[in-house]
């Protein structure tokens, strides 16, 4: 427990200004996006630099204390929800560009930039960052590294992991270790492949190097509209068989559209069942043909309408509708849930299908909007608090992650696992898949005070009985040992 003579070592380390103990200000920190699982912390800490870090983290190794590290708070899976008795490590203050290396296309960070300030600053040079999350205005880089966050563009450019060459990083004990190096390459395990993606559980990021790209000479963009979800989805395939990898390919239904529209005046057919945002970019001869033949493949499928943006902001405005459709839900519902689930790209229309059957059957709606190009799907299940539908939803928005695994997909494929889906680990992975996810994380974690709760089932979680644990027989012949 958390006492006077703690909050006057963090005091001391931090100053009085870096310190909040106060019950509002500690209830600025109880959950991220995902509102629906809250806890208020012991603690929260706002170090100014990767040294206040790791003493941060050192005090409390000292005490026993378990800890989460904080970005922006703009997570959707619970990942950034305190712990009772814990302490937060807000990253806020660490918001410096280090530097930005054109001769090497690379640029040097601290864990509180914002995404899109990376490639505000890039620009000048003619160079951006790929990796685009809708949250991107307001989502940090060590948030996207925790989450190996993706973003529209993802499908042609790859998520956060492929662009994170190396990673300064603070451990459960306040060692400090760099994961990666300047090329991204390490000898031995890829520690830094391992770090990306493991939400805070393996240790705190203070400084990231990440590859820069030239900005494309040409981008060409089409809003088409479809008669019907599967419409959509078949064009999608078709394009990718057609050997045209696109920069994005977004889809959203009539829901998700209606809430856009209205919040945004993006120029969207609200009342089309489906429509398709995509993207184009590279040289100019290249995208050009690549894209008559896909306009082409869109009107084979039966696109009602083609609207193509001939200016830069005419674009932009069609972005702006696509990646304000989670906040522009709140239009058209008090409440709702954003899941994220994977499947294959072939099984869209037949996991869309579902998803809507599974909505009447629980009395819900439910809105997509997705990265089409790669399978990544976002349902939002819409509800109201107020009239008792929370559990519904819950179970829903479960049921429909589940699905995603049934169908050969995965539960997550950007916003984490975190403390939302840690109970349907299970449904994508076998017990000895999660025990040894377990012990490498404990590699890292012995005492498993990173962000303990997340990731894994467990049994106050899950409400499961805690099983017995099982030596490997290299442990019993005393070739191992059990960290």
């Amino acid at each position: 427990m958390l006492d006077a003579a703690m909050v006057r070592e963090f005091t001391d380390l931090l100053s009085p200004n870096g310190v909040i103990t106060d019950e509002v200000g500690l209830r600025s920190y109880e959950c991220d996006g995902l509102t629906g699982f809250r806890q208020i912390p012991a603690l929260v800490v706002l170090p100014r630099d990767a040294e206040e870090v790791a003493g941060a983290v050192r005090l409390c190794a000292k005490y026993g204390m378990p800890f989460v590290a904080r970005g922006a708070g703009t997570g959707l899976s619970g990942g950034a929800m305190p712990v009772a008795d814990g302490v937060v490590i807000s990253l806020q203050k660490l918001r410096r560009i280090l530097e930005i290396d054109v001769e090497n296309r690379r640029a040097v960070l601290e864990p509180g930039v914002y995404n899109l300030e990376i490639s505000k600053a890039a620009a000048p040079y003619g160079l951006y960052y790929a990796p685009d999350p809708s949250s991107q205005q307001v989502c940090t880089i060590g948030g996207n590294v925790a989450e190996n966050s993706g973003g529209a563009h993802c499908l042609k450019y790859g998520f956060t992991t492929n662009h994170v060459l190396e990673m300064e990083v603070v451990l459960a004990d306040g060692s400090v270790v760099t994961l990666g190096g300047p090329t991204g390459e390490q000898a031995g395990p890829d520690l830094r492949g391992l770090f990306i993606g493991s939400e805070g559980t393996l240790g705190v990021c203070t400084k990231v190097t990440v590859r820069l790209l030239q900005t494309p000479e040409t981008v060409r963009t089409v809003l088409a509209d479809f008669p019907s979800i599967e419409a959509a989805g078949d064009t999608v395939g078709d394009i990718v068989d057609a050997a045209i990898i696109p920069a994005a390919v977004e889809m959203m239904d009539s829901l998700a559209m209606e809430a856009s529209e209205a919040a945004t005046g993006a120029g969207l057919t609200v009342d089309s069942p489906a429509a398709l945002i995509i993207e184009l970019d590279g040289p100019a001869d290249e995208v050009e043909a690549e894209f008559e033949h896909l306009t082409a493949i869109c009107e084979r499928h039966g696109a009602t309408r083609q609207h193509v943006p001939t200016e830069a902001e005419e674009r932009q405005k069609v972005w702006k509708g696509r990646k304000a459709a989670f906040a522009a839900v709140g239009r058209i519902s008090p409440d709702y849930i954003v899941q994220d689930g994977v499947v294959p790209r072939t099984r869209l229309a037949e996991v869309l299908t579902r998803i809507a059957e599974m909505g009447r059957d629980a009395g819900l709606r439910v809105a997509n909007v997705f990265h089409a190009g790669d399978g990544n799907l976002h349902p939002l299940v819409l509800y109201s608090e107020a009239a008792g539908e929370h559990d519904a939803a819950e179970k829903l928005s479960t049921d429909i992650a589940e699905l995603c695994v049934e169908l050969g997909g995965s539960l997550s494929g950007e916003h984490g696992i975190g403390t939302d889906k840690a109970c349907s680990m299970p449904a994508m992975f076998s017990s000895d898949d999660l025990g040894v996810m377990h012990r490498v994380r404990l590699a890292f974690d012995p005492d498993s005070r990173c962000n303990p709760g997340k990731l894994f089932p467990t049994p106050r979680l899950c409400g499961e009985r805690p099983g017995k644990y099982a030596p490997h027989p290299l442990e019993e012949a005393g070739v191992i040992e059990r960290l």
